[in-house]
């Protein structure tokens, strides 16, 4: 057993050696998205022309086409992919009588610009004016058309003075009267005019009853002698007052003035 140990024969060591990888193909790999890349900002630069068309689309009224093609063109930046829609959307609306604009673009290097108006519904004071949804687009009107109707208020009360001629008009167009102005003072109370002349005092609280109580009972006597009535108070209980133009106070009913409702 001695000697077969002494000749058995001593195993070399196996040289170690890196697995053969594909090299190439990795390097293909790694550098492809970095080339498509540079390809793609390359295409980008050559595409991204300045704008030259501006195409603008509306029924024009009070605003004019170039006015339009002036806001796109000072509020453009960059070229015809780069440029921020959203930026020359704003420049758009911010000119007075636009309520609403789009932009889009238009190959190879042009922009749309569709264009909708605002439509005035009322006027706001003196020289504001409401749109159909009672917000104050215009604060100095140079033309103000007369036969709109007229609401004043507290500043931020537009909308719920717009509400309240909304809701009133169509009743009184109804009894066969016309509104043509709504008022809301300091204090909160109500005031409307009517288009033959006549003042109706609503106050503060109870708007509705009141104008029920109007509708049913004053109406009459207001269609028959508008002339000769300055206003009509419901700032009672029951009943109302007549206010003529003589001077005369004529109440046509026992019931008395609300309390704190002057």
């Amino acid at each position: 057993m001695l000697f077969g140990k002494r000749n058995r024969r001593r195993k070399e060591p196996r040289e170690r050696r890196l697995p053969d990888l594909p090299w190439r193909r990795i390097a293909l790999w790694t550098l492809a998205p970095f080339a498509v890349a540079a390809g793609l900002y390359a295409l980008g630069l050559a595409l991204d022309q300045p704008v030259r068309v501006i195409a603008v689309e509306g029924p024009f009224q009070r605003v004019s086409a170039v006015q339009v093609e002036k806001a796109v063109t000072a509020s453009v930046q960059g070229g015809f992919l780069s440029v921020n829609l959203e930026r020359v959307r704003l420049a758009v609306q911010a000119i007075p009588w636009v309520d609403h604009a789009s932009v889009q673009r238009r190959w190879p290097a042009g922009l749309k610009v569709v264009v909708e108006e605002q439509v005035a519904a009322a006027r706001w004071g003196d020289s504001g004016l409401l749109n159909v949804r009672g917000e104050l687009f215009m604060t100095d009107a140079r033309h103000v058309p007369p036969e709109l109707p007229r609401l004043d208020g507290p500043a931020g009360s537009e909308p719920e003075v717009a509400n309240r001629y909304l809701a009133v008009q169509g009743r009184l167009v109804e009894a066969g009267l016309r509104l043509s102005a709504v008022r809301l003072d300091e204090r909160g109370a109500w005031e409307l005019d009517l288009a033959n002349g006549v003042s109706v005092r609503l106050g503060r609280r109870q708007l509705d009853e009141r104008l029920d109580r109007f509708l049913e009972a004053a109406v009459p006597l207001v269609t028959e002698r508008a002339t000769d009535i300055q206003y009509v108070d419901l700032r009672y209980t029951n009943g109302f007052a007549v206010g003529w133009k003589t001077g005369t106070i004529v109440a046509h009913s026992a019931g008395r003035r609300g309390a704190n409702d002057a």
